[in-house]
Formats: C-alpha cells, sequence, structure tokens
C-alpha cells in the first residue's frame, strides 16, 4: 500500500489559504483517480481509495486533526495497514519557497514547518519523500502565521494554483515509478510560466 497524505486545516475558512496546498492537490489527485472522500472518525482524516496501474493499493489522505498536529493520524494510518514510512508521500506547502516552486525531496528535516514535525516526531523518522509547494512569507514584516492561513495577494494565489497541478503530475510520477532522477530533473525548482521565467 501507498500512502500520499496532504497537509492542511479542516473547515470552509481554510480551504484556499497556502496552508492548505497539499489538501488541494490531493482533491486533484482524487478527482483524476476517481476516488470520493469519506471522513473517518477513527483515524481523524478524511480518506480516499484508488488502485495504482500495477494494481497496488493506495490510500489518499487528509488529516482532520488540525496542522501542527497531522503526525497521529498518518502514523495510525501506517501502523494499521502495516506500512513503512518508506510508503508515505506527504504534501505539504512551504514559507521558505517562493509561491508556486515545487521542490521534491526523499526525505530531511521540517525545515521548521510545524505539521511536516509532527509526522517525523510521530514516526521516529524522516526518512520518506515529500513535495513542498511555495508559498512565500508574505508582505515584509507580516506575521507569518497569519500569511498562512490567511489569503494570498492575487498573483501569489494565481502562481500556487498553477502549480497545484503539477505537483499531482509529480506525486503520481512518483508513485508509479519511485524517486528517479528524471522526476527530481523535471519538477525540482519548477516555476509557474511568466514573462521573465521560464519554470
Amino acid at each position: 500500500m501507498k500512502l500520499v497524505a496532504g497537509l492542511g486545516n479542516p473547515g470552509r475558512g481554510y480551504e484556499r489559504t497556502p496552508h492548505n496546498a497539499g489538501f488541494r492537490v490531493l482533491d486533484l489527485l482524487a478527482g483524476r483517480l476517481r476516488a470520493e472522500w469519506k471522513n473517518v472518525r477513527a483515524f481523524n482524516a478524511a480518506l480516499a481509495r484508488a488502485p495504482l496501474e500495477n494494481g497496488e493499493p493506495l490510500l489518499l489522505a487528509k488529516p482532520l486533526t488540525y496542522m501542527n498536529r497531522s503526525g497521529g493520524a498518518i502514523a495510525s494510518l501506517l501502523r494499521y495497514h502495516n506500512g513503512e514510512t518508506g510508503d508515505l508521500l506527504v504534501i505539504l506547502d512551504d514559507a521558505n519557497l517562493p509561491p508556486g516552486r515545487i521542490r521534491v525531496r526523499a526525505d530531511g528535516s521540517a525545515g521548521g514547518h510545524n505539521g511536516l514535525d509532527d509526522i517525523i516526531q510521530c514516526l521516529g523518522s524522516g526518512l520518506f519523500p515529500r513535495i513542498r509547494l511555495g508559498v512565500g512569507r508574505g508582505a515584509p514584516g507580516e506575521d507569518l502565521a497569519n500569511h498562512v492561513l490567511g489569503m494570498m495577494p492575487p498573483g501569489d494565489q494565481a502562481a500556487l494554483d498553477a502549480a497545484l497541478p503539477v505537483a499531482a503530475d509529480a506525486a503520481l510520477e512518483l508513485l508509479r515509478n519511485g524517486l528517479t532522477q528524471d522526476l527530481l530533473t523535471r519538477f525540482n525548482g519548477w516555476l509557474p510560466p511568466t514573462p521573465g521565467n521560464t519554470p
């Protein structure tokens, strides 16, 4: 089984905030795979199931415990399905990247992201791949919490919106073929095209 976890906060008020980039990518994946969401209280998560092309089961998960407590739901799901940390892919926002930039990593630290840190703490390991989507840090002097839980300026929002389906492409490629050098070359550092920028 493969488990893809998207990070975010439940509730309509958070739907298009920067912190919910992971949730939004998972919604795209569920749509492409024709998988339906179901809230499962036993795991404190919204879950959607679909097989990969090779028949391997795929579980999409959106923890409903709010961002900073994402790890408990993910750890419970892995234990229940006898999964290893290497079976997990996490998709999340990253304030240290400019809006719309994509970064794919095989493993690593939390990099200051509280939701990712909680997952690492609950699993006792950071040895799982992750796809980060840049959301920037907001205006100079803006409180970071207000930025990631608020609405982005239109240009930054457009950049993030353009990156979401590309991150979904990267996730599907990783699930099908693993974290290959070709995947890293194609997706790492991707930025939405602008007049002065060619991704």
